[in-house]
């Protein structure tokens, strides 16, 4: 698989580098929840790929489309189960997951899907959450996840162990995990489950069905 390096505009987030460099060239890539397309047009731009994204929101789609992308409008609770099995080699779902009303169904959805998801979120689990939470008695509001507990769009916040778990629970195979600093860069350190839980500020999984 091809891992070369990007040389995105500056303005690209670091973990979206990081997702895109698991991609390899010229492979057909479903982004749902694309938000704006930054990484669809990286993906098509940098990676050669056939790249098409399904968006909630209308300001998304048409920014989207603005930048020439192939774009629908479409909820990943309800919309995924058109997509015919196996339609592209990669389903990606970004900093999405979580504000999903069905996460386990939206996940075996992407498995069906592409031949390998990628998926990152935010991780509950982070020392910083669990300091808030446990010393000052409110809903941690951190620069990863910035809302108060009553504008959130986050309803099913998990941590790396939890989503490790669920991966189990539907049978699918991790093929790479990295656990991601609050910038988007990745943790340059090899260490057990437990630290990256606790260290980790975001993650990003690539998965296949088992």
């Amino acid at each position: 698989m091809s891992q070369n390096v990007l040389t995105p505009p500056p303005a690209t987030r670091v973990d979206l580098l990081l997702i895109a460099g698991l991609v390899a060239e010229k492979s057909r890539v479903l982004d749902v929840g694309c938000g704006d397309g930054s990484l669809l047009t990286l993906l098509r731009d940098q990676r050669g790929a056939d790249a098409r994204g399904i968006e909630l929101s209308q300001a998304g789609v048409n920014s989207c489309v603005a930048r020439g992308l192939s774009v629908i409008q479409g909820d990943a609770d309800t919309d995924l189960a058109a997509y015919p099995d196996q339609a592209f080699d990669y389903a990606i779902l970004s900093q999405t997951l979580q504000a999903t009303r069905q996460p386990r169904k939206v996940l075996e959805d992407l498995l069906r899907i592409g031949k390998r998801v990628i998926i990152s979120f935010p991780n509950f689990g982070h020392w910083r959450v669990r300091w808030q939470l446990g010393f000052s008695g409110h809903m941690p509001v951190t620069e990863n996840m910035p809302h108060s507990w009553y504008d959130t769009p986050n309803i099913h916040f998990c941590t790396l162990r939890d989503f490790v778990n669920l991966t189990r629970e539907i049978d699918a195979r991790i093929l790479s995990a990295r656990a991601v600093k609050g910038s988007g860069a990745p943790m340059r350190v090899h260490a057990p489950w437990w630290f990256w839980n606790l260290f980790g500020e975001q993650a990003v999984f690539m998965l296949e069905r088992g």
